[in-house]
Formats: C-alpha cells, structure tokens, sequence
C-alpha cells in the first residue's frame, strides 16, 4: 500500500513538473518571463523535487541567467527564495558563468578632429572600454560651421568637430557601428547627428535596426544649465519627438533620447530638484508622443526613454536617490501613462559622476572623489547604471590626456572584475535606514512635481526651474564658502605637498591651435566637392518638413548623404521655427541672503559715491560657451554687495559684450569662460575695447585656465584672472571695488 503511495505521488509530481516545463518553454519561446509561474511551482512540488529540474526541457536549460531578468523577477525570486525554498533554491546561487554582467564602461571622449578622436575611440576600445561616449565641439552641437564668427576659438576644444558626412565618416573609420554601443552627447542638432550616424552604419553596411546607443537630445535641461539650445522650447519639443517616433519604428534598440539631470545636479540642483526636474522632462516628452504612435506601441515607446544622471560625493544619498528614480519612474509609466508590463517601466540610465566636486587645489584627491561617487550608481543592484563614464582626476585643470582617461576606465574595470559586487543581488533592500530616506526624497521630489504640474509642466515652467537652481547653487556655495561644507584641500587641510603628477605641460592635453584652420580648410574642400543641386533639394525637403510638421529625420538622412553640413541643417531649423535666448535666473532684484557682505557693501556704496552713480559692472560670456554656472554666481554675489549689474546670458560675441559695455558705461567687465577658448576670445575684446577708446574699463576673466595661459592674459592687459581655486566670492567682490575706484578713493 505504502509503495502504491509513492508511487502515485510520483507520477502527480512529475505530471506537475511536465506541466511546468511546457509552461516555462512556452514562456521562453514567446519571450515572456519565466518567474511568473515559479511560485505555483515551488508550492506544487514536493520538496524532495530538484527544482531545476523543471528549467531544463529537451536538454535545454531555459534557468535565466540573473542578468537576463527583470526588476520585478529579481524581487520575486528574492522573495520565494527567503519564504517557501531556503534550502531547495537558496538565493539563486550564482556561479560564475551566472555573474551580472558589468555594465557598458565608457570614457566621454573627442577632441580636436575626428581623425585624432577616432584612434582615440580605437585605444581606449582596445584597452577595454566596451562603448563609445562622443563629446562634440561647441560649434557641432549648437549648429555652427567651423568657419562661422561664433565659432572663432571654440573648434576642437571641448569636444570633436563634426561638420559633415565626410568627419562622421572619419570618426568611426574601422569601427563597426552594428556591433558598438554609442552615446552621443547632443541635443539642439541630435536629429542631425543621428542622421549622419545612421548615414555611416549604411555605408558600412549595417542593419541599422541592429544599431543600439543613444543621442541625449534633452533640450529642457539646455535652456536650465548647459545652454546649447537653438531653437525655442515648443519646436524643438517637436524635434524630439521626431527623432523618438523615428527611432522606435527604424531603430528599435536606439534610445532616442537621455532625459539628463546630470547637468541640473552641475548648475545647482538638489536631490530633489534632480529627481523632479528630470522626471518633469520626461513627462513632457512623453505627452507630446501620445497620439503620434499607435496606442498599442505607446508602451514600448516608454521602455525606449532612458536617463543620464549625477553622482556627487554624498554617495549615501545619491545612491538613496537613484532607489528614488527608480520607484518614481515605476510609478509614473504606470499611474500616468498605464504601462502594464513591468518591463517597459524599467528605470534605465547612464551615468557620468559629479565634475563640479573636482578641484583645482590638490587635484590628486579627485581620484577618490571620482571612485566614492562611482559606488553610488553600482552598489544597489536594484538601482545599477547600465552604463558608466568617468571624469578624469585633472578635468579642474583642463583637457584630459589618454593616459588620465584610462586612469578612470581602470576603476570601473577594477570594480566591475575583481570584486564579488556582481555575484550578489542587492544589498540595501529592506534597510530601514535607506528605504527611510528614499521615501524622503520621493516625498520631496513628488511635491515639486505637483508644483510643476500646476504651471502647466516642465515647458511653461523653465524661467521658474532655472531660477531656483541658481538659488540652490547660490546656497552651495555660501555652504562651501562659510565652511559648512567640507571641500579636503579648498577649505580644510590646504597644506600639502608638490604633486608628482603635475608635469611640465601642466598635467593637461592642449589642443594646437592649427586645428581650427585645418577643420575649417577640410570643410571648404567638402563645399567644393560636393553636389550642389543635390544638397539645394536635400535643404528645400528638410525645410518643407519643418515648415508643414512632418518627421525631419527621412528628409535630414538625405540631406546628409547628399553633403549638406551641420551650419546648413541648423540653419534651415533656424528659418523655420526662430531662435530663442533662454533665462539667466538671475533677477535684478537683490536676495535676501546678504549676510556677511556689509562691508563689502559699504564699499560698493563708497565707490559709488566717488564715481557719481552706481558702481556698473558687466558680466558677458563670449563665445558658445553655455556653461553659465560660475558667471550667474558672480552676477548674483554683485547684485548682492549693491552694485548695478549687466548679465545677458550666455553665447555674446566679443563686438556685442564691447558695444555693451560703452552703452552702459560699465566701470568693470568681467568675462567668464570655461571652455578653453579664452585666449582667442578675450584677445578679441581687448582689441575692440581699444578700438573703441575703453582701454580705461578694468577687465577680469575666469574660467579653467592653465597657468600658462595666465601669464598670457595678463600680458594682453587683463586685470585679474580667477580660476576654480578662486571660490571665495566676496575676495572677488573686493577685488572689482578696488579696480572700480578712482585711485583718490581706493587710498582713503
């Protein structure tokens, strides 16, 4: 009786494990998750069934390797393992063929021409970099030709110059596109760049359906913090849900856009204003999609919008942070946008950590700023990076070299490799203290979103999101400056030794400064060599698809095999839908937080007194530099201290900052620039404040400027130079009093 028994349970159980292996291979064919029916199994099954058993059907084992499974899945298993299987399926041992895997390790790259940049590319992937970060000049990626005004100084320096199929076709010159992963990092022109890379993969032959990376292409966050927008808000809205509706239908593994907070985090922005700025961002993109794709593939459309985020040095935080992300997006592709299948509300991002932390002052100590920061984005499994970019240790100071470069590839190799981080699942889930901070900063982060939400979204509310983070930034430093926070080598334990790593051409790559006319002689050659019927039907078509509202990425992929260039894209977008100048948050209005400055503003007012007016100082950015941070500060730290201030915003040509400063009658010009082209720039000015008999107007210059170039400035008649060692404000403040007073003043 008792043998009949077992044996009929036998035959019940291994009629309920073949049901569960048709059940698990069905699954596996339709792509569907097998996780799903793991808990009806476990609880069907007797205990002495090996539970692997039911994954391996016709000798195929269809167990999913860890990587391979979704948020939810690694929830669920964690979950089964801990309640009904301790010892039958215990945390999903992992061997080492089932160790995550890394993820995509880049270096943001490119510089000078695209023939340097790409046996640059080609080192660092033979070194083990397993994907391509692109960094574009400021003319490429604000939609100048090499040879125009506003590009005089700036070709090659803060990234690679890409003016026309012929340098896209060099950039990636033996390096099969279908097999990379490529993030480019551009926005205004991403339609346009996307274009010729697309352009190049054919050319190779590629499928391009095949191609995967991503074009950060967030304009939002170009109109708070990094500037190189082009057209207003609502058309280049439009422009990025071109290049998403195109994308899912052409290039399905393309994520057609990085909602970007890492640059909100660089002008200022607090957790929450990251979380909620982003997350706002990516909710107005969205709501421009609907109704531009069928309903049924909305849902995939959402899984394709992917994040490029910060991580600063308060890497508990940060990390808490990222779990917030997480969740929030979860929450949002769901409730808002009714994404039932949890894989489509995958948070997924990329990440480069803080380079505003970095420091000019004992440089040497960024190398574990950049490493601490790192574990803030790897740590958590639930909230991991897919990709990962690192500054390097000298990025205060300059252009990085290789050998810098690989420096920081080698820290992510070192974690991802050696360690054991990537044979276990996540190890902060259920700690109180982090899920009471993410909970914390969700609740911050959704009130900002509600207020957002009450202007009318992350479109209508960009003069009052940039406002705010020149306030955060403003609270940041007076943080630093007062020495509530703690910067190793800037405010506390200054004294030091001469760094090894400092050599004689300062630790930095120095773009030759030849390279422009090269470009810009190599662009003629292109004009002259190409078909000039071809590119004037290839520009009539983009522009009547502007104009009518049609997808500009067909007629843009034309126009870049038929050789028109980056200047004559951006200026057909330029015709059709008008430029815009975004805020400068900075009101005229002084704050509220002039503690401390009472000495200072008494001497702003004894110099007024002794000038007849108000002491006027003029704030300009020359060149298409958008980095604007360090020039609002010093706009608002002046307004402050009682002076009269002149701040337009950013991208001024020299002329216009000249013709500012004599119409204003400004007593002192301060000019900031932080994108290498200061010599050039400032030369300029000089020259035409003598043109204009102003040599008497001190001028003042900051910006990342090598000692070297110092010297430079100083020759050409500059007044003061202030690099990122120069935080202290009010001794800036002090310094354009003195160089505003008449000299009877400046002695009493």
């Amino acid at each position: 009786m008792r043998k009949n028994q077992r044996t009929e349970g036998k035959r019940k159980c291994d009629a309920k494990v073949t049901a569960a292996k048709s059940r698990i291979n069905r699954n596996s064919q339709s792509g569907s998750s097998t996780v799903e029916v793991m808990e009806d199994l476990l609880q069907a099954t007797p205990p002495q069934v090996n539970i692997y058993r039911c994954f391996t059907v016709r000798g195929r084992n269809l167990m999913p390797r860890r990587s391979e499974l979704t948020r939810a899945d690694n929830f669920c298993l964690e979950a089964l393992s801990a309640r009904l299987l301790p010892t039958r399926f215990t945390r999903y041992p992992m061997t080492q063929t089932q160790k995550d895997r890394p993820w995509l390790i880049r270096t943001y790259a490119g510089h000078s021409t695209a023939k340097a940049s790409n046996a640059l590319y080609r080192g660092n992937l033979a070194k083990g970099q397993t994907g391509l970060s692109v960094a574009f000049d400021l003319p490429t990626q604000t939609g100048y030709d090499s040879d125009h005004v506003l590009a005089r100084g700036e070709v090659g320096k803060v990234g690679v110059p890409v003016a026309h199929l012929g340098d896209m076709r060099t950039l990636f010159d033996q390096i099969p596109l279908e097999q990379m992963n490529t993030s480019m990092t551009i926005n205004a022109t991403a339609p346009w760049l996307l274009a010729l890379y697309i352009a190049v993969a054919e050319e190779q032959g590629a499928d391009i359906s095949k191609l995967q990376g991503t074009v950060q292409n967030d304009i939002i966050k170009e109109y708070l913090s990094r500037g190189t927008y082009i057209c207003p808000p609502k058309p280049s809205l439009k422009l990025i849900t071109d290049v998403a509706a195109y994308c899912y239908l052409n290039v399905p593994k393309w994520n057609p856009m990085n909602v970007c907070s890492y640059h909100l985090q660089e002008a200022g922005a607090t957790p929450e204003q990251e979380l909620a700025f982003a997350l706002a961002t990516a909710q107005a993109v969205l709501d421009e999609l609907r109704g531009k794709v069928p309903d049924e593939d909305f849902p995939l459309l959402v899984s394709r919008i992917s994040f490029f985020v910060n991580a600063g040095i308060r890497f508990v935080t940060e990390m808490c942070k990222m779990r917030a992300f997480v969740d929030l997006w979860d929450e949002i592709c769901a409730t808002r946008y009714g994404v039932s299948d949890a894989k489509f509300r995958r948070f997924r991002y990329g990440v480069q950590v803080n380079s505003l932390g970095l420091t000019e002052q004992q440089p040497e100590n960024n190398v574990y700023r950049i490493l601490i920061e790192m574990l803030a984005v790897t740590l958590s499994k639930k909230a991991r990076a897919r990709a990962v970019q690192l500054p390097a240790w000298n990025e205060a100071l300059g252009l990085p070299r290789p050998w810098d470069q690989q420096w920081s590839m080698r820290m992510q190799q070192i974690l991802a490799y050696e360690t054991d981080l990537l044979e276990y699942g996540d190890l902060f889930d259920n700690n109180p203290v982090v899920d009471a901070k993410v909970e914390e900063l969700k609740k911050g982060a959704r009130a900002e979103l509600d207020n957002l939400e009450s202007m009318g979204g992350a479109i209508s509310a960009i003069e009052y999101m940039k406002s705010r983070l020149v306030e955060s930034n403003s609270d940041r430093l007076n943080r630093i400056e007062g020495g509530e926070t703690v910067v190793v080598g800037v405010n506390k334990f200054t004294t030091t030794e001469p760094s090894p790593l400092m050599s004689e051409d300062g630790g930095i790559m120095v773009v030759d400064p030849a390279v422009e006319q090269d470009q810009i002689d190599r662009l003629n050659a292109w004009r002259a060599g190409r078909d000039a019927a071809a590119v004037e039907a290839a520009l009539a078509a983009l522009r009547e698809a502007a104009q009518t509202g049609k997808n500009v990425m067909e007629p843009s992929i034309v126009a870049a095999k038929a050789g028109v260039t980056t200047g004559e894209w951006a200026e057909e977008m330029r015709r059709v839908f008008g430029t815009y100048r975004g805020p400068t948050g900075v009101s005229g209005s002084p704050s509220n937080q002039t503690e401390g400055l009472d000495d200072i503003r008494d001497a702003v007012n004894a110099a007024s007194d002794a000038l007849g007016r108000r002491l006027k100082f003029l704030v300009g950015k020359p060149g298409l530099d958008g980095h604007s941070n360090g020039a609002e500060q010093i706009a608002v730290r002046a307004r402050d201290c009682g002076m009269d201030i002149s701040y337009n915003g950013i991208r001024m040509t020299p002329e216009e900052i000249v013709m500012s400063a004599k119409e204003e009658n400004a007593h002192v010009v301060g000019l900031s620039i932080l994108s290498g082209s200061h010599i050039p720039l400032v030369k300029e000015v000089m020259e035409r404040l003598a043109a204009e008999g102003l040599v008497h107007i001190p001028v003042v210059v900051g910006g990342i400027i090598p000692t070297e170039d110092c010297r430079e400035l100083i020759a050409m008649g500059v007044a003061k130079v202030y690099t990122p060692k120069d935080f202290e404000l009010n001794s800036i403040m002090r310094d354009i009093v003195s160089l505003a007073n008449p000299p009877q003043v400046a002695a009493q």
